[in-house]
C-alpha cells in the first residue's frame, strides 16, 4: 500500500513521472510538467485525469483541431486513434493510465 499525494509531487524535468502501478499491461503513471508535450496518437486507449492545475487539451477530430481547457478533477478519454497534445498552463499534476510502453 502506497499514498501519493499529488500536490506535491515534481519532477526534475517536463513530463517526468512517477510510476503508480503496472495491471496487466496497463500502467498508471502520475506526471508533473510545465510544458506542452508533443502531438501523438497513443498504441492504444489513454484516460488523462487532471489532479492539479489547468491543461489545454489540443486534438484533432475529423482533421479539425480542437482546444478544451481540463480543470482540475477533468478527465480526457483518448480512444484509439485519437491524435492529440496537452499544454499545461503554468504547472500541472496528471495521472495517465494507458497501455504500458505507449508513447
Amino acid at each position: 500500500m502506497k499514498i501519493y499525494r499529488a500536490r506535491n509531487f515534481t519532477a526534475d524535468r517536463a513530463w517526468g513521472a512517477q510510476d503508480i502501478a503496472s495491471m496487466n499491461g496497463i500502467t498508471t503513471r502520475l506526471h508533473w510538467t510545465d510544458q506542452p508535450y508533443k502531438w501523438h496518437i497513443n498504441d492504444g486507449e489513454e484516460v488523462f485525469a487532471v489532479l492539479d492545475g489547468e491543461v489545454d487539451m489540443h486534438y484533432r477530430q475529423q482533421g479539425e483541431e480542437q482546444v478544451v481547457r481540463l480543470q482540475t478533477g477533468d478527465v480526457f478519454y483518448a480512444s484509439v486513434g485519437t491524435e492529440h497534445v496537452a499544454h499545461p498552463v503554468g504547472e500541472a499534476r496528471i495521472l495517465v493510465i494507458e497501455a504500458e510502453g505507449s508513447v
